[in-house]
């Protein structure tokens, strides 16, 4: 893998794996299991491993859970609240006492005691005692900021306000609220019985999921009527320790009254750990409450001073994840659902079964190659598992039969019609509908309003949801028609939030052209690419008429071969390439483009929105500075501005922003944990500034 390459695989992964983070720790709805996300973690790993100097300000690897939900309360942990590394394998286990010992120069035959504990599926949670009474409850958020849910614990039997015995004047006690399997089912029991239409009644997915939506209620009195529990297995701020070893402070805090899991155990090394945790996973379908593993911790205290941490992760710790379950069923029919891209994900419709406690009657196919290789059609007896617990996956045929061939995949949209395509080197097929399907409308609409693309102040997702079912906005140019009157006579709408809203949309009538072409949604045109574009043609009509030399070329090669295979579809990618003639726009890119702009639906929804707005020229206002024709890198934390402004306001000074330090560089603007991109400036002789050097620089320029 190239330089290039690797840092734009790792940007796709910081997104990607952001937005995992906010579904599952934010909203409490992951898209994909956890050993999915462990796989886009491993892979981010690798490539920081491989290019070290690539690593990225928002990496995930530096971030913790997700940002804490904007209706509740946010409160700063006093000590931050980390996530764990994982071991999937005993060699991994034996590595990581390896490590321990290496780090702390320890000779072979001194023992490394471990704790070992099961760990829980459940909300992470601190809990402030100060002089023995309940003062705070916060959940994990970010690792730096959590939610305030006090009010919400206080409801929790298994928590005690205050504590018994000899109490440090403040201890942070912490620990996973979750809902026991029992209580669960019987409470999607209730919520089934208790709704007005069964077929729209709330049914929560698992536990995990029923006790963070519990917990994290603006309500207590829903809290308290939700079956929540608490297991303690850490502690934050503390004015003063009970025991020199974490066998002993858990020890404490099960003597003050709070629950500790039964399975807490003192071990020596990684056999020992080994045993308990193989101990556990034979009686994990018999436990309470969902785990997904063992979590190993070095008991002495003194040890996990010395160790640190490293990241968003301490050395002295590590989860050892359990393999997914797995059970055998029919396959009875294969469906095919369309995402919000447009591409097509085949679902196994399954006999219902019981895998780890939950029933299961779909499954996920990935994608026609998967298909392929299981060689499954319905009617076959499968084995399924749960990855990671959460989404159910099929993983051997026991009916494979070779010469049948296999199941055919569709060439068309089953919503809307519409060609589907697999491009060169994608193994998914995608719906070319775009704007047009039905499927993809929703999020197609949410992405055109979002804050970089058009930015409609006012008009969210819950808003394009609404304004979609009820049939008043179907496409983006229906947004630019709708009116003060019919928003006015909607529920929950007044003149005044009708009148904000239209004056928000009419705000819009003229957007810059790279946020207007970000907003279509094409794919690979991501807000750079657009912008690139953007400068490159500087107006929507010669824009316009690269694109359409691009579509003459495509069609004119297509004609001259008849159909194309893969290589020949990357020949013409190539071609129009250099028709688009754009610095960092590749063959996907001018494939995608033209792809876009050559159906006849997608350049008729485009059509009927410049009815509606005027996409604003590119004017270049640069000013005379000290940067003007330089280029500069921004590394580490930028505290007074975001990156993304920083860089808006050197190519407003006519400076060129690069993401790497190399002999071209001319400046480097250093803020705290600048690593690798400093220390290369430093090789090179570079100059190096700090960020209110920076902002002189600005200022100076006007």
């Amino acid at each position: 893998m190239t330089e290039s390459e690797a840092a734009e695989r790792l940007a796709i992964l910081a997104a990607e794996i952001a937005r995992h983070n906010a579904l599952y720790h934010g909203e409490d709805a992951p898209e994909i299991s956890d050993a999915d996300y462990d796989a886009l973690m491993r892979e981010n790993a690798a490539l920081e491993a491989a290019f070290p100097h690539l690593v990225r300000s928002d990496s995930p690897s530096k971030l913790v859970g997700a940002a804490p939900s904007s209706h509740l309360a946010k409160v700063p942990h006093a000590v931050a609240m980390l996530s764990l590394d994982n071991a999937f394998a005993d060699e991994d286990v034996e590595d990581f006492v390896g490590r321990v010992r290496r780090y702390l120069s320890l000779s072979a035959d001194e023992p490394v005691a471990l704790t070992a504990e099961p760990k829980i599926d459940g909300l992470s949670c601190s809990l402030r005692y100060e002089k023995g009474r309940l003062v705070l409850a916060a959940t994990r958020g970010d690792g730096q900021t959590g939610e305030d849910v006090t009010a919400n614990v206080r409801t929790i039997a298994d928590i005690p306000q205050t504590l018994t015995g000899s109490v440090p004047d403040i201890f942070e006690v912490r620990g996973e609220v979750y809902m026991a399997k029992d209580d669960f089912t019987a409470l999607n029991a209730r919520l089934l019985a208790d709704a007005e239409d069964p077929e729209k009644a709330r049914q929560f997915a698992n536990p995990r999921n029923a006790a963070a939506g519990s917990l994290r209620q603006k309500d207590p009195s829903v809290t308290a009527a939700r079956p929540l529990r608490f297991l303690a297995h850490g502690w934050g701020e503390a004015s003063a320790l009970p025991a020199d070893t974490q066998k002993g402070v858990m020890d404490a805090i099960a003597g003050w009254g709070l629950p500790v899991s039964d399975d807490l155990i003192r071990v020596d090394g990684a056999a020992q750990a080994l045993s308990h945790y193989r101990g556990i996973e034979a009686r994990r379908a018999d436990l309470p409450f969902d785990i997904d593993g063992v979590v190993y911790k070095v008991d002495r205290l003194d040890w996990q001073k010395r160790l640190g941490f490293v990241a968003r992760a301490p050395r002295w710790a590590i989860a050892h994840k359990f393999p997914a379950e797995k059970a055998q069923t029919l396959l009875r029919a294969i469906d095919i659902q369309v995402g919000r891209t447009g591409k097509l994900t085949p679902v196994a419709r399954l006999e219902p079964v019981t895998v780890g406690g939950v029933v299961v009657t779909n499954a996920t196919l990935h994608n026609a190659d998967e298909i392929g290789r299981l060689n499954v059609w319905p009617g076959d007896r499968v084995v399924l598992q749960r990855a990671g617990d959460v989404i159910p996956q099929i993983v051997e045929n026991l009916s494979r039969d070779e010469t049948r061939g296999s199941w055919p995949f569709p060439t068309h949209c089953p919503e809307c019609g519409s060609t589907a395509e697999r491009e060169p080197g994608e193994v998914d097929y995608r719906c070319t509908g775009g704007l047009i399907c039905p499927a993809q409308r929703v999020e197609r609409l949410r992405h055109f309003v979002s804050r970089h693309a058009l930015d409609i102040e006012g008009l969210g997702l819950t808003h394009i949801e609404s304004f979609f079912r009820d049939g008043l906005v179907q496409s983006p140019a229906d947004i630019f028609r709708l009116t003060k009157d019919q928003l006015a006579t909607r529920e929950r709408w007044a003149e005044t939030s009708a009148s904000n809203l239209v004056a928000a949309i009419d705000a819009k009538r003229a957007p810059p052209l790279d946020r207007f072409l970000f907003a279509l949604g094409i794919p690979h045109v991501g807000e750079v690419t657009a912008r690139d574009l953007a400068r490159r043609y500087r107006s929507w009509d010669a824009l316009m008429a690269m694109i359409r030399r691009g579509i003459t070329a495509r069609d004119e090669a297509v004609q001259a071969v008849g159909e194309a295979d893969e290589k020949f579809a990357a020949r013409v990618a190539k071609e129009l390439a250099a028709i688009v003639e754009t610095p960092g726009v590749g063959p996907e890119v001018a494939l995608a483009l033209v792809d876009f702009f050559a159906e006849p639906h997608n350049r008729e929804a485009v059509d009927d929105l410049l009815s509606q707005l005027a996409p604003a020229d590119v004017i270049h206002e640069t000013r005379q500075s000290a940067v003007s024709g330089k280029t500069v890198v921004f590394t580490g934390t930028l505290e007074t501005m975001s990156r993304e402004e920083a860089k808006a306001q050197a190519e407003a000074l006519g400076a060129k922003v690069s993401g790497s330090v190399s002999a071209k560089t001319h400046l480097v603007v250093a803020g705290p944990g600048a690593g690798s991109k400093l220390k290369k400036a430093a090789e090179l002789g570079i100059e190096v500034i700090d960020e209110a050097a920076w902002a002189r620089i600005v200022a100076e320029a006007g």
